[in-house]
């Protein structure tokens, strides 16, 4: 199913190193889309391994209606994160309201990206 919903844009696959192992690490998460291709995502609380990831290591790849590009997450602060968590909260609705007390990031399409 998850596929499905990745293949229909619902959702993304998102691809990042693991911050131990260094192995790609891919998971399905819900994103907001933003003016000039960017991407925002957050996690449910600081334990979430994909965002620590992008901690350590913020090159990341994403599936998105069959078709991968690369990105590059900037974590987000302050208002920026608030507003980025109400709008996965308003998209997704009751599933997302655990969203907030992890990291969120905007992920922007990665220099050369195409």
């Amino acid at each position: 199913m998850e596929d499905d919903l990745v293949r229909w844009g619902k959702v993304i696959t998102l691809e990042t190193r693991g911050r131990r192992s260094g192995l790609p690490r891919r998971v399905t998460v819900g994103f907001v889309d933003e003016p000039g291709g960017a991407l925002l995502v957050a996690a449910a609380d600081d334990m979430t391994s994909w965002a620590a990831n992008l901690a350590v290591e913020p090159a990341c790849h994403v599936e998105r209606d069959g078709r991968r590009a690369s990105y590059v997450a900037l974590a987000l602060e302050g208002a920026d994160r608030a507003a980025a968590v109400s709008a996965l909260i308003l998209k997704y609705g009751t599933p997302s309201e655990r969203l907030g007390g992890g990291p969120a990031f905007r992920l922007v399409p990665a220099p050369g990206a195409g």
